[in-house]
């Protein structure tokens, strides 16, 4: 069985041999990474639950054998895949409403057999750099999380006052400490936190809360 690769990729995923191999061979002609699965159940075991941490997006059939393109597609909404490894589905003519309600509740895109191959290669190059980008959105709000982690719960507190914009006699009078140690606990704060400023700080927070 075929396993995840960890640099960008692309999953194919469909029953039908034939269209793999010419998908495959379209993207691999575009420098992009390929790797086909013949069911839903094999990419599903493949992920095996796994957090994605790269770059992909999934090329998914509507219909095949055993598991359905739309049943794995509720796995990977449900799991949180799809919104970091956006979903392109392959649809028939007679799947196209389906297909275009799938997009409704998230799916990126849909594209209709037979498609256009510059057009499933644009829409492709646009998943990724959507994966990327959250991807990196997500990195930046795991690490923001560890530095918030590693504030003492005193920091913390300081932290929160000056995100309000309280100057440092007040926080010291309603925390119930010296005005210098707010000043010390601020300035461990600003360390800890990569900052500078108080606007700098209050916005990185707002950013990825």
């Amino acid at each position: 069985m075929p396993s995840i690769h960890e640099q960008a990729a692309v999953y194919i995923v469909d029953d039908d041999a034939s269209v793999r191999e010419a998908m495959g061979w379209l993207l691999r002609t575009r420098r992009l990474l390929a790797q086909d699965f013949d069911s839903a159940e094999a990419f599903a075991a493949a992920l095996g639950g796994a957090r994605p941490d790269h770059p992909a997006c999934v090329l998914l059939d509507v219909r095949m054998p055993g598991m359905s393109g739309l049943a794995l597609f509720e796995q990977l909404l449900a799991g949180g895949v799809a919104h970091l490894w956006p979903v392109i589905f392959l649809s028939g003519h007679a799947d196209v409403p389906t297909a275009v309600d799938a997009v409704k509740r998230g799916a990126f895109d849909f594209c209709e057999k037979p498609f256009s191959d510059n057009a499933l290669v644009d829409r492709v190059e646009q998943a990724l750099a959507l994966s990327r980008e959250r991807l990196a959105a997500l990195h930046a709000r795991q690490a923001l999380a560890r530095r918030i982690g590693e504030l003492t719960e005193r920091e913390r507190g300081v932290m929160q006052a000056v995100v309000r914009g309280l100057p440092n006699k007040l926080i010291a009078e309603q925390l119930g400490i010296g005005v210098r140690t707010v000043e010390a606990h601020r300035a461990r704060v600003f360390e800890k936190m990569a900052v500078k400023s108080a606007v700098e700080l209050a916005n990185l927070l707002q950013k990825y809360e």
